[in-house]
């Protein structure tokens, strides 16, 4: 039977643990170096057509489709190994480890992941993030129509959902209602975006940069702190604060 924990925090991974901006961006360039702008183009408008129809960004799909109509085979060899071999580790925002062990002091941090169940796992294994987290990853094609799996994989008293898309966050605040506290973290192309849309349920709090969790979680969460100081009064231990 599993056990339920005081407090779990669901975190998402591209452009709010890892720039994914940047790796796009590379993608695009090591593309447009090999294959030359139109194929480039034809990329990424195969990449947004299957994001269309599964739902989720899928980039070694995209290069099965990419490869019937291009015949330079050795390039396209090459841009497999770019795709499975990119150091993603490089890509991981400053400080965002630090948060998550911060985030491990006071409750537990799952990685809550919506895509493919090949690159997607290993993206998040290659950055450092599936060692971070010791392993407590899903990868669901809908995060948010997976919720009741992910309650009744790690139940909690209480949810913190932290993610760069704010629609997602209300759609998730729709379900659990009192049960989650969601957390907008406001870097990459969706968080732009989110300027422009009216939401019914605004995000709990908003932030500029993942290491911003610390303060979070020292001043916004009054249960938090409270669970914090219960562990240390039971353990006669206290917790290291994270760096300022």
């Amino acid at each position: 039977m599993l056990t339920t924990r005081p407090l779990v925090f669901l975190l998402n991974v591209d452009n709010t643990l890892l720039d994914n901006d940047r790796f796009a961006a590379d993608l695009a360039a090591r593309l447009d170096c090999d294959f030359g702008k139109e194929e480039r183009e034809r990329y990424w408008s195969i990449y947004a057509s299957l994001r269309d129809t599964p739902g989720y960004a899928d980039y070694l799909g995209a290069l099965q489709q990419f490869r019937p109509d291009n015949g330079n085979e050795a390039a396209l060899l090459q841009l497999s190994f770019f795709l499975l071999d990119y150091p993603f580790v490089e890509r991981v925002y400053p400080h965002a480890l630090e948060a998550i062990r911060y985030l491990e002091a006071i409750g537990t941090s799952v990685i809550l992941f919506d895509g493919d169940i090949v690159f997607q796992p290993r993206k998040i294994q290659r950055a450092g993030l599936w060692d971070a987290v010791e392993g407590r990853v899903l990868v669901h094609v809908h995060k948010e129509s997976m919720i009741d799996a992910t309650l009744q994989r790690y139940p909690a008293a209480h949810y913190v959902m932290v993610d760069d898309k704010p629609g997602l966050l209300a759609a998730v605040k729709r379900v659990l209602s009192g049960r989650v506290s969601t957390v907008f973290v406001r870097q990459g192309y969706h968080a732009a975006e989110a300027t422009q849309v009216s939401l019914d349920l605004a995000p709990d709090y908003t932030i500029d940069h993942i290491s911003d969790l610390w303060g979070l979680a020292r001043a916004d969460f009054p249960a938090i702190a409270n669970l914090h100081v219960a562990r240390a009064s039971r353990d006669g231990t206290t917790k290291a604060a994270p760096p300022e």
